[in-house]
């Protein structure tokens, strides 16, 4: 058996996530994440394929982000019919996030036709509900620790990586001739303490290792999560205005209702309306609500869903209420999507929020590099939303505690529940000078040897002869 793997996403970028292993004749790519970010990125989704989908025979999904997974219809479009792994709460995230992935690429192909700003007579989507429904048709679900033999040679297991609801780190094994040979992938890790999920499973070896470095540079808020976020609160409400917080709908929007319920139910902070005004995020809340085994909340389904159900928190679905929240001027917490500020109900808050110096934009998340939300807690002095440069004279305020993802201690802790050093470690999903500082820390930290930061399409032999 010869094994060979080659980085079609993910790599010195935290976006597009996809790596592919050509095992002998058998491919199997793992995630197949959209670009996101830089416009030079995004526009590589637009781009024919690296290779030929028809020609994959399966594909594993770490967990459901757009960024792992939102290039699965465009796949699934052109050709690809082999099966989708994943584990269930995963894949019912997955048919919330598709579906609205395509809603949106239906929606800003249609805009680009009737406003003319295309090169294209009539613009098309890069995919539709139509490819978005076929791509959840493919979706096989599993549990943490199955085993799953996807052929005679080759098995996977997930276990759980504690960034979102279902997130996985994925085991791939390889059943050799000769001998047995095991791939790990992180996946995107979350953190050891968490209030709703478990923290990530250790791994005791590994042959081969890919590794996510988001935060690999970086440490942290110290986990008093609940004291930091009550005192932003409490200051930005002092200031008489509205507390304006850009949220992912899945995961951080759950993870905020948690500690504000906690902090009002405590006094901590004042008993103000809190506005979760995201259809997706309102639908994301109910998976919480299904898949009880995989949070701590659920306690075999018998568990205190209080958070999601407390007086001072409603749920806004529709456009003429989310719109209403326009008009309040203080004592409000408003949650919106999405969380970098590229889209979403979230622009129409900003455009009327950003110049009022008596409100506050709260970031509770990763901003990447050219989003809005990064140019915004960059400090820029406008910000473009509608066509309009809207001037920015609120209170701008992070806090990366709430993060998802591991930052550089806690990665390096998950490497260091490895037995033995792994052959090669690739590390992937963060930014350039991110994931080299990553890879020197755990050259330094660990001892390992051959710690690799791929490039864009580039490949190596994992194993020959196996």
């Amino acid at each position: 058996m010869n094994v060979r793997i080659k980085f079609l996403g993910g790599a010195k970028t935290v976006t597009g996530s996809k790596y592919l292993l050509e095992i002998d004749d058998y491919r199997l790519m793992i995630d197949c994440g959209l670009f996101q970010g830089l416009k030079n990125l995004r526009l590589m989704n637009w781009e024919d394929f690296p290779i030929d989908p028809t020609g994959i025979d399966a594909i594993i999904i770490t967990h459901a982000h757009i960024d792992h997974t939102g290039y699965l219809p465009k796949l699934v479009k052109e050709g690809f019919n082999g099966v989708i792994y994943c584990t269930e709460a995963t894949a019912n995230l997955m048919e919330i996030m598709l579906i609205d992935s395509a809603k949106l690429q239906e929606e800003e192909a249609e805009w680009a036709k009737q406003k003319g700003y295309s090169k294209h007579n009539s613009p098309q989507p890069l995919y539709g509900v139509k490819d978005a429904k076929r791509a959840l048709l493919q979706l096989q679900t599993f549990h943490y620790e199955s085993n799953v033999a996807i052929t005679d040679s080759i098995s996977i297991q997930f276990h759980n990586a504690a960034h979102i609801l279902g997130s996985a780190i994925v085991e791939v094994i390889l059943h050799g001739s000769q001998q047995n040979k095991k791939i790990v992938f992180s996946g995107d890790l979350g953190r050891k303490e968490h209030p709703l999920l478990f923290p990530p499973e250790p791994v005791k070896s590994a042959d081969i290792i890919l590794v996510e470095s988001t935060y690999g540079n970086r440490e942290n808020q110290p986990i008093n999560t609940e004291e930091i976020l009550a005192k932003e609160i409490n200051e930005a409400l002092a200031k008489e205005g509205c507390v304006l917080i850009p949220s992912f709908a899945v995961g951080r929007t759950q993870l905020l209702m948690y500690y504000l319920h906690q902090l009002i139910k405590t006094k901590k902070i004042p008993s103000v309306p809190v506005y979760v005004d995201s259809p997706m995020a309102i639908n994301v809340t109910e998976v919480y609500k299904q898949n009880y085994r995989y949070h701590k909340i659920g306690k075999n389904g018998s568990g205190d869903y209080s958070f999601c159900n407390f007086p001072e928190l409603q749920f806004y679905r529709d456009q003429e209420a989310s719109n209403s929240l326009n008009h309040i001027k203080k004592n409000a917490i408003i949650i919106s999507a999405s969380g970098m500020c590229t889209g979403g109900r979230i622009l129409h808050h900003l455009y009327y929020r950003l110049a009022n110096k008596n409100d506050t934009i709260l970031f509770v998340g990763y901003q990447a590099e050219a989003t809005r939300g990064r140019r915004i807690l960059d400090g820029e002095e406008s910000v473009k939303i509608f066509g309009i440069h809207v001037p920015i004279k609120c209170n701008v305020r992070e806090i990366t505690g709430l993060s998802a993802h591991a930052d550089k201690s806690e990665l390096i802790d998950w490497l260091g529940t490895f037995e033995e050093a792994p052959k090669k470690t690739f590390v992937v999903h963060g930014e350039e000078e991110t994931a080299k500082q990553f890879s020197s820390t755990i050259q330094q930290e660990l001892d390992w040897n051959n710690v690799i930061v791929p490039n864009y399409l580039e490949s190596f032999t994992l194993f020959q002869g196996i």
